[in-house]
Protein backbone atom coordinates (compact mmCIF):
# COMPACT_ATOMS: atom_id res chain seq x y z
CA UNK A 1 0.00 0.00 0.00
CA UNK A 2 1.24 3.46 -0.84
CA UNK A 3 1.60 5.91 2.01
CA UNK A 4 0.79 9.60 2.04
CA UNK A 5 4.40 10.48 1.23
CA UNK A 6 4.54 8.18 -1.82
CA UNK A 7 1.74 9.77 -3.86
CA UNK A 8 1.79 13.05 -5.79
CA UNK A 9 1.16 15.88 -3.31
CA UNK A 10 -1.01 18.00 -5.59
CA UNK A 11 -3.30 15.07 -6.45
CA UNK A 12 -3.56 14.13 -2.78
CA UNK A 13 -4.40 17.72 -1.78
CA UNK A 14 -7.03 18.07 -4.53
CA UNK A 15 -8.79 14.87 -3.42
CA UNK A 16 -8.53 15.86 0.26
CA UNK A 17 -10.03 19.26 -0.62
CA UNK A 18 -13.03 17.51 -2.18
CA UNK A 19 -13.49 15.54 1.04
CA UNK A 20 -13.08 18.68 3.18
CA UNK A 21 -16.24 20.10 1.61
CA UNK A 22 -18.23 17.29 3.27
CA UNK A 23 -17.25 18.40 6.79
CA UNK A 24 -19.76 20.94 8.14
CA UNK A 25 -17.13 22.43 10.49
CA UNK A 26 -14.85 23.45 7.62
CA UNK A 27 -16.32 26.53 5.94
CA UNK A 28 -14.63 29.66 4.62
CA UNK A 29 -15.37 32.70 6.80
CA UNK A 30 -17.08 35.74 5.31
CA UNK A 31 -13.79 37.63 5.02
CA UNK A 32 -12.13 34.84 3.01
CA UNK A 33 -13.33 36.27 -0.31
CA UNK A 34 -11.27 39.41 0.22
CA UNK A 35 -8.27 38.10 2.16
CA UNK A 36 -4.83 37.63 0.72
CA UNK A 37 -2.93 34.53 1.83
CA UNK A 38 0.14 36.53 2.75
CA UNK A 39 1.73 39.93 2.82
CA UNK A 40 3.81 39.09 -0.22
CA UNK A 41 0.75 38.43 -2.42
CA UNK A 42 -0.70 41.14 -4.63
CA UNK A 43 -4.23 39.71 -4.92
CA UNK A 44 -6.56 37.30 -3.13
CA UNK A 45 -6.69 33.74 -4.50
CA UNK A 46 -8.61 33.44 -7.76
CA UNK A 47 -9.79 29.87 -7.14
CA UNK A 48 -13.29 29.66 -5.61
CA UNK A 49 -12.54 26.64 -3.38
CA UNK A 50 -9.15 27.88 -2.19
CA UNK A 51 -10.17 27.60 1.47
CA UNK A 52 -10.69 23.83 1.16
CA UNK A 53 -7.45 23.43 -0.77
CA UNK A 54 -5.56 25.34 1.94
CA UNK A 55 -7.27 23.23 4.63
CA UNK A 56 -6.17 20.04 2.89
CA UNK A 57 -2.66 21.40 2.45
CA UNK A 58 -2.44 22.40 6.12
CA UNK A 59 -3.67 18.94 7.15
CA UNK A 60 -0.96 17.31 5.01
CA UNK A 61 1.66 19.68 6.45
CA UNK A 62 0.61 18.93 10.01
CA UNK A 63 0.93 15.23 9.20
CA UNK A 64 4.44 15.67 7.78
CA UNK A 65 5.83 18.27 10.22
CA UNK A 66 3.75 17.69 13.38
CA UNK A 67 3.66 18.68 16.13
CA UNK A 68 3.58 22.07 14.46
CA UNK A 69 2.26 25.51 15.34
CA UNK A 70 0.97 28.53 13.49
CA UNK A 71 4.37 30.23 13.33
CA UNK A 72 6.10 27.34 11.54
CA UNK A 73 3.18 27.03 9.13
CA UNK A 74 3.31 30.78 8.42
CA UNK A 75 6.93 30.33 7.42
CA UNK A 76 6.05 27.34 5.23
CA UNK A 77 3.29 29.25 3.41
CA UNK A 78 5.39 32.41 3.07
CA UNK A 79 7.11 33.71 -0.04
CA UNK A 80 9.05 36.51 -1.70
CA UNK A 81 7.52 39.90 -2.39
CA UNK A 82 8.14 41.47 -5.77
CA UNK A 83 9.38 44.98 -5.00
CA UNK A 84 10.23 46.05 -8.53
CA UNK A 85 13.88 47.09 -8.86
CA UNK A 86 14.49 46.73 -5.12
CA UNK A 87 15.75 43.47 -3.71
CA UNK A 88 13.15 40.85 -2.86
CA UNK A 89 12.30 40.17 0.77
CA UNK A 90 10.81 37.03 2.24
CA UNK A 91 7.60 37.41 4.21
CA UNK A 92 5.51 34.95 6.19
CA UNK A 93 2.05 33.77 5.13
CA UNK A 94 -1.20 34.95 6.69
CA UNK A 95 -1.48 33.84 10.30
CA UNK A 96 -5.21 34.48 10.45
CA UNK A 97 -5.92 32.10 7.58
CA UNK A 98 -3.74 29.34 9.04
CA UNK A 99 -5.04 29.82 12.59
CA UNK A 100 -8.67 29.69 11.45
CA UNK A 101 -8.03 26.61 9.31
CA UNK A 102 -6.34 24.84 12.24
CA UNK A 103 -9.24 25.72 14.55
CA UNK A 104 -11.73 24.36 12.02
CA UNK A 105 -9.71 21.17 11.56
CA UNK A 106 -9.62 20.80 15.34
CA UNK A 107 -13.42 21.18 15.57
CA UNK A 108 -13.80 18.54 12.84
CA UNK A 109 -11.66 16.16 14.89
CA UNK A 110 -8.84 15.95 12.35
CA UNK A 111 -6.06 17.61 14.39
CA UNK A 112 -5.41 17.97 18.12
CA UNK A 113 -3.02 19.76 20.43
CA UNK A 114 -0.16 17.49 21.49
CA UNK A 115 3.39 17.50 22.77
CA UNK A 116 6.25 15.31 21.58
CA UNK A 117 9.34 15.76 23.69
CA UNK A 118 10.04 19.47 23.95
CA UNK A 119 7.96 20.26 20.84
CA UNK A 120 4.30 21.11 21.19
CA UNK A 121 1.71 21.96 18.61
CA UNK A 122 -0.93 20.26 16.55
CA UNK A 123 -0.77 16.69 15.27
CA UNK A 124 -3.18 14.62 13.18
CA UNK A 125 -5.71 12.34 14.85
CA UNK A 126 -6.24 8.68 13.94
CA UNK A 127 -9.43 9.73 12.13
CA UNK A 128 -7.45 12.11 9.89
CA UNK A 129 -4.75 9.49 9.41
CA UNK A 130 -7.27 6.94 8.15
CA UNK A 131 -8.91 9.50 5.83
CA UNK A 132 -5.55 10.51 4.39
CA UNK A 133 -4.49 6.88 3.95
CA UNK A 134 -7.74 6.13 2.11
CA UNK A 135 -7.28 9.13 -0.16
CA UNK A 136 -3.63 8.21 -0.83
CA UNK A 137 -4.67 4.65 -1.67
CA UNK A 138 -7.39 5.93 -4.02
CA UNK A 139 -5.06 8.44 -5.70
CA UNK A 140 -2.45 5.74 -6.25
CA UNK A 141 -4.92 3.25 -7.73
CA UNK A 142 -6.89 5.89 -9.66
CA UNK A 143 -10.20 5.09 -7.91
CA UNK A 144 -12.65 7.38 -6.18
CA UNK A 145 -11.73 7.92 -2.51
CA UNK A 146 -14.00 6.03 -0.18
CA UNK A 147 -15.20 7.27 3.18
CA UNK A 148 -12.96 5.71 5.87
CA UNK A 149 -15.81 3.81 7.53
CA UNK A 150 -16.69 2.06 4.28
CA UNK A 151 -13.02 1.46 3.46
CA UNK A 152 -12.38 -0.86 6.39
CA UNK A 153 -11.84 -4.44 5.42
CA UNK A 154 -13.91 -7.19 6.91
CA UNK A 155 -12.16 -9.08 9.71
CA UNK A 156 -10.31 -12.14 8.50
CA UNK A 157 -11.92 -15.33 9.72
CA UNK A 158 -9.66 -17.90 11.28
CA UNK A 159 -9.63 -21.20 9.46
CA UNK A 160 -11.56 -23.79 11.41
CA UNK A 161 -10.32 -27.29 11.98
CA UNK A 162 -11.90 -29.81 9.70
CA UNK A 163 -14.19 -32.09 11.58
CA UNK A 164 -13.48 -35.72 10.93
CA UNK A 165 -16.43 -37.90 10.15
CA UNK A 166 -17.60 -40.30 12.88
CA UNK A 167 -16.53 -43.29 10.90
CA UNK A 168 -12.90 -42.19 10.89
CA UNK A 169 -12.98 -41.54 14.62
CA UNK A 170 -14.50 -44.97 15.26
CA UNK A 171 -11.83 -46.65 13.12
CA UNK A 172 -9.08 -44.78 14.95
CA UNK A 173 -10.53 -45.81 18.31
CA UNK A 174 -10.71 -49.45 17.20
CA UNK A 175 -7.08 -49.37 16.07
CA UNK A 176 -5.98 -48.00 19.44
CA UNK A 177 -7.71 -50.88 21.30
Amino acid sequence: MKSINDVNASELIDELARLMKEFPEIKPPAWARFAKTGRFKERPPSRDDWWYVRSASVLRSVHKLGPVGVSKLRTKYGGKKNRGFAAEHTYKGSGSVIRTVLQQLEKAGLVRQAAKGIHKGRTVTPKAQSIMNGVAKAVHSGDEPVHPKADREKPVEKPQKKKEPREKKQKQEQLKE
